[in-house]
């Protein structure tokens, strides 16, 4: 029995999954404690939005050096040695009591949850089928989606009842803990199971080949293309609830910490149900372009609604917006769909690398602007806020203009096939 057919590959995602779950978790929870840091620290809300985009800057700068060495040392490691690094980053967030010790620490949270994702994908093509391929990518967003539902009202009454410190304490040395167990179902166990599988699919990539991959993934219009698609549908979700969706509600409309959680929380319920049903959707199409220019038009539509609504929207519609928005987030996974579709395998990692780099880098981008505009029109929260709401808007559009230049299936492969012969 190999390791496509064993019943331990449950084990395996599982594990993986609930890593990944941890580390979601990470990069919104920030979103719950702005108003903290920025009086306990005493700095501005541009500064805030600065120190959380490099979190996300660490992860887009990575995401093709990790891509690269995903395909050619294996993922196992990898996923491991990020594991540690977002824990020992989360600890040193839980006592970090100057501006630059939280720099730090929230930028090896980046650096470990660069390493995630792109593995975690990688694992999965290990140990699972083609064919199951597709649906697992709903099963990680809603990981994801749950993983960003914990960081809405169960941390806020974690925070109102023990403090913010503690809550990352806690998840920091779980984190930590966790990379032992990562290290027996990945690497040891499996030795044991499957001794003669010294060479998990897919096969490592040698030095030339990583250097191919890079050339013409760089060159590829199409990589470009699916990068858009997730610079417009992942950061401008990720940045404003992890930086200043809380902070939003509870501003505009005086809600409390709580409540304006539970309000996210929608949006939370749309990521979950986004990845599970598009990729359900997409494993029953031949034409996943189609489904994924709807899903893009969807949430461009709903930030754009957002903003023109004004400085006092109507709550009413925000719910259907932010329930749309995240049903965008978690339909991003047909980027992957779509570049496992495009690349040929041994291009996979660096291409989905490059995709996601897009996402993170609206991620860096969001937050800074955001403060920036706040910071620019202070005298006025409402005004300020609403003038702020244009940001995703115009970044969703990026991912619609992606989309639309995205090529599909066989037309993507021959174009990348071209480029390599010219290269």
């Amino acid at each position: 029995m190999n390791r496509q057919e064993s019943r331990y590959r449950w084990v395996v995602l599982g594990t993986a999954l609930f890593a990944y779950y941890l580390i979601v978790t990470q990069r919104t929870a920030p979103g719950l404690v702005t108003n903290a840091w920025i009086s306990e620290l005493h700095i501005s809300a541009g500064m805030f939005g600065l120190m959380d985009s490099v979190q996300f800057l660490a992860y887009a700068l990575l995401q093709v050096p990790v891509g690269v060495m995903a395909d050619r040392l294996g993922p196992n490691r990898l996923l491991i040695a990020g594991t540690l690094i977002n824990g020992v980053g989360t600890l040193l967030t839980s006592v970090s009591h100057q501006e630059g010790w939280l720099f730090t620490a929230r930028f090896l949270v980046g650096v470990g949850d660069a390493t995630i994702f792109v593995n975690l994908i990688a694992v999965v093509n290990q140990w699972f089928r083609a064919q199951e391929f597709v649906a697992l990518l709903g099963v990680v967003g809603l990981t994801a989606g749950f993983g960003s539902l914990t960081a809405t009202v169960p941390y806020a009454l974690w925070i109102r009842a023990f403090g913010w410190r503690s809550l990352f304490f806690a998840t920091g040395c779980i984190l930590v803990a966790l990379c032992a167990v990562l290290y027996v179902v990945l690497i040891a166990r499996p030795r044991r199971i499957f001794p003669s599988e010294t060479t998990p699919a897919p096969q490592r990539v040698r030095p030339r080949s990583v250097r191919t991959a890079l050339r013409e993934t760089f060159a590829s219009r199409q990589s470009y293309a699916l990068a858009m698609c997730h610079f417009g549908l992942v950061g401008t979700y990720v940045g404003f609830m992890g930086s200043w969706g809380v902070a939003y509600f509870m501003q505009v409309f005086g809600m409390s910490r709580a409540a304006a959680s539970s309000l996210l929380m929608l949006g939370l319920f749309g990521a979950m149900a986004g990845g599970p049903v598009t990729s359900w959707l997409a494993s029953k199409s031949r034409h996943i372009r189609r489904l994924y220019t709807a899903v893009h038009a969807a949430t461009f539509l709903s930030w754009f609604l957002w903003f023109a609504l004004g400085s006092h929207p109507s709550i009413g519609v925000l719910i259907l917006c932010l329930l749309l928005i995240g049903f965008g987030n978690g339909g991003s996974s047909l980027t992957f769909a779509m570049v496992r579709q495009s690349f040929p395998n041994e291009m996979v990692g660096v291409a989905s690398g490059f995709a996601n780099m897009g996402g993170f880098l609206s991620a860096v981008l969001l937050p800074t602007l955001f403060g920036s505009v706040l910071d620019a029109c202070s005298t006025d929260k409402g005004m300020a806020f609403h003038m702020a709401m244009a940001i995703p808007a115009l970044f969703t559009l990026v991912g619609l203009l992606g989309v639309r230049m995205a090529r599909e299936g066989r037309a993507a492969l021959g174009a990348v096939a071209t480029s390599e012969r010219l290269g």
